[in-house]
């Protein structure tokens, strides 16, 4: 295979005029984008670090050029559009930025699936590649991972149940947490993260759903005064799915040496790196809110069980919508849940 790789780049050397050894010293320089802030513990404690491994890694022949908070353009929604079009190099996004896009990934996203990022970020990894091997074909795709226990943050007041949550206006993420909102009486209003701050201060949302790490770089912890979290020793409210994505010519472009870097740094160790980084962060975020003085109460067992039963329509909803498209709802949920225990175990 390796063989096969040498014989293939030095005929793609011959057949543009390039002399091997300069192939071999090949220096590229790679454009990442995503819309975290440049401030957000994401962009400090994952994009960087995983940019800068690359650079090393490389001996610095590969390069990067990081932005931040969509500073080469365009809207969250469009990130993914932009490295499968080569606009970027690199991102790394919210693939329920485009509902409905990318279903099967959205078990994942099911209400009360998973507690430890690290663990359900492998079981993601390993789902993509035995069940849904062509939900990113589009991209080359570096890493799959999910955040921390995802809970509720609101202006206006405590939410200990499902009754507090009537008529609410509560932000989601993507089109299984705003319908895991909607199932448990609330007025589910979706928007990518970087709205947060200007919907709850001009009061177009009372409350937002985010784990922990987050609330500091949207201030949520400023523009909120109640959070209410569950015990994690059972399932989390739901967590969000991310893909970190590479425009497929750019990587095919790659001398083979280059090209081993970036598959050292993908697939399932750096996604359970990535997953478990960000749920670490979530101790930094709770305690912006601790110290302002914030109200933080735990959701009760009895209250949870509700949420969970409530919530229960969102799953068969979501079977009935992949049969639909073709595939096999209850085996792709099953799946889902059977990777997370499994490497849950580890």
């Amino acid at each position: 295979m390796k063989r096969r790789s040498f014989v293939q780049g030095a005929a793609a050397a011959a057949a543009l005029g390039t002399p091997l050894a300069a192939l071999a010293q090949q220096t590229v320089t790679l454009k990442f984008h995503t819309f975290m802030a440049p401030q957000s513990n994401v962009w400090l404690t994952m994009h960087k670090p995983w940019m800068d491994k690359v650079e090393k890694d490389s001996g610095g022949r590969i390069k990067f050029e990081g932005y931040p908070a969509m500073q080469l353009g365009g809207t969250p929604v469009q990130l993914y559009d932009q490295a499968r079009d080569g606009v970027v190099d690199v991102v790394w996004t919210l693939p329920g930025n485009t509902a409905g896009r990318f279903p099967r990934i959205e078990a994942f996203e099911l209400p009360f699936m998973m507690n430890n990022a690290e663990a359900t970020s492998k079981a993601y990894w390993e789902y993509v590649q035995t069940v849904a091997p062509d939900e990113f074909k589009e991209t080359h795709v570096i890493a799959l991972q999910v955040h921390g226990p995802g809970m509720f943050h609101s202006a206006t007041k405590q939410v200990r149940s499902a009754a507090d949550l009537k008529g609410m206006k509560v932000r989601g993420p993507t089109r299984q947490v705003t319908k895991l909102l909607g199932s448990l009486g609330a007025i589910p209003v979706g928007m990518p993260l970087p709205q947060i701050p200007d919907a709850l201060s001009k009061g177009t949302i009372e409350g937002c759903v985010i784990p922990w790490e987050v609330v500091p770089s949207v201030k949520v912890h400023e523009l909120t005064k109640f959070h209410s979290e569950f015990d994690s020793t059972g399932p989390a409210l739901y967590t969000t799915t991310f893909v970190m994505a590479m425009n497929k010519a750019k990587y095919d472009g790659l001398a083979p040496d280059l090209k081993k870097v970036i598959d050292a740094n993908s697939g399932m160790a750096t996604s359970a790196w990535l997953g478990k980084t960000q749920q670490s962060n979530d101790a930094v975020g709770r305690k912006s809110a601790v110290d302002r003085g914030n109200s933080i109460v735990q959701i009760s067992a009895a209250a949870r069980e509700e949420f969970i039963k409530l919530s229960a329509s969102v799953d068969d909803e979501w079977v009935a919508d992949m049969n639909k498209r073709g595939f096999d709802g209850k085996k792709l949920l099953q799946t889902a849940k059977d990777l997370i225990a499994k490497h849950g175990k580890g």
